[in-house]
């Protein structure tokens, strides 16, 4: 890459809670270069894997996710917070490093055996994403890779998506 992403990402501690460094990702799309590089960096990872459809995780998930499934000429499926979806859905409820959480999908969303990109801006504890594959194939989608801007590597989150093929633009390795 010839910029580094990680300028472009602004730290703002203690939120959602006290104690947490939150990894915010606005700054990074607001300008357009560092928005376009993301994006281009994300599509060079997905671009040959016959992706049938993206799936993105409310709310930052939505934003590179949609423009991913345009590119790579595929559907896109919002996973979303309990009560957002108005037909017939599946939920999940999962932990995470500062509580617990829900989030639905439309059970018609996904055909089996369709190859399904999962997109989030940011891997921490992994039980969003975790969760969120396991929506995708209790529905019989296929988790071909999952995706995120932002990698909190310190967090372990990636030890339980070890399953999948797990990408990431930028990596902290420390809460600082």
């Amino acid at each position: 890459m010839k910029i580094d992403l990680k300028r472009y990402i602004r730290n703002v501690k203690d939120f959602p809670k006290e104690g947490i460094m939150f990894r915010d990702i606005t700054t990074l799309l607001k300008e357009p270069a560092a928005l376009k590089l993301a994006f281009n960096e994300l599509y060079k990872l997905a671009k040959d894997l016959n992706i049938s459809k993206v799936v993105g995780i409310e709310s930052r998930g939505f934003i590179f996710g949609s423009m991913l499934a345009e590119k790579l000429n595929a559907g896109f499926i919002p996973i979303r917070k309990p009560g957002k979806l108005p037909a017939e859905k599946e939920s999940k409820t999962y932990d995470l490093e500062y509580g617990s959480d829900t989030i639905e999908i439309h059970k018609d969303a996904i055909k089996i055996d369709e190859r399904i990109l999962l997109h989030d801006d940011l891997l921490a504890t992994g039980g969003t994403a975790l969760a969120a594959a396991n929506l995708i194939e209790s529905l019989g989608g296929e988790v071909v890779q999952i995706s995120f801007v932002v990698e909190l590597s310190f967090l372990n989150g990636r030890e339980k998506l070890k399953k999948y093929n797990v990408k990431s633009l930028v990596n902290y390795d420390s809460e600082e």
